[in-house]
């Protein structure tokens, strides 16, 4: 299945730490590269959730479509009006943004994404949930507006390279129910 990885998103700390009254984490550093390094078991390099105990956690990915859809809810005369169009789907502060890729399908799966330096292999176990600073973020009600499509949370099985542009996604399997409820382990120490 071919797809465009449209935006990366690495930050070295947490932006949005606490509650959305306490206010977002200044960074004046670039959290959007063209291209990031992945390593097996342990995430993308630079990330905060990089070699953190968390392995089944470290790389989330939403579909821009998920996004386009918000827009399209929340903005205009809905009943929240949005002010702030159009939505920029880095703002949902996931690691890998997509387009043309039904991401939230392949939550319990085996995947493999070549994102033009050839393929890396993933294992999505949990759905990547939003949060109470989606409201913040985009508009009221886009919290619950992205209930069940605000992306994935996977663990990557190889070490490569993710560049934004052409990408294809490959080898979808299904988790064996058994390894659904493997305990959360540490990431390997290399």
């Amino acid at each position: 299945m071919e797809l465009e990885i449209v935006h990366l998103v690495v930050s070295p700390l947490r932006r949005m730490d606490g509650r959305p009254r306490e206010g977002m984490t200044a960074f004046d550093g670039d959290e959007t590269p063209q291209t990031v390094q992945v390593r097996a078991h342990k995430g993308l390099v630079g990330d905060r959730y990089f070699n953190t105990r968390f392995t089944y956690a470290s790389v989330t990915l939403i579909a821009a479509e998920s996004i386009d859809q918000l827009e399209r809810e929340l903005a205009g005369d809905g009943l929240f009006p949005a002010a702030n169009t159009p939505f920029d789907p880095v703002l949902a502060r996931r690691n890998l943004v997509t387009r043309g890729l039904d991401v939230d399908a392949l939550v319990r799966h085996t995947f493999t994404l070549d994102g033009g330096h050839g393929p890396i292999r993933f294992r999505s176990i949990t759905p990547a949930n939003p949060c109470a600073w989606m409201n913040e973020m985009f508009a009221l009600g886009a919290h619950q507006a992205l209930r069940g499509h605000a992306g994935i949370r996977c663990e990557p099985l190889d070490d490569g390279q993710l560049s934004v542009g052409p990408a294809t996604v490959t080898d979808v399997l299904a988790i064996p129910p058994d390894e659904l409820t493997r305990q959360v382990r540490r990431a390997p120490v290399a």
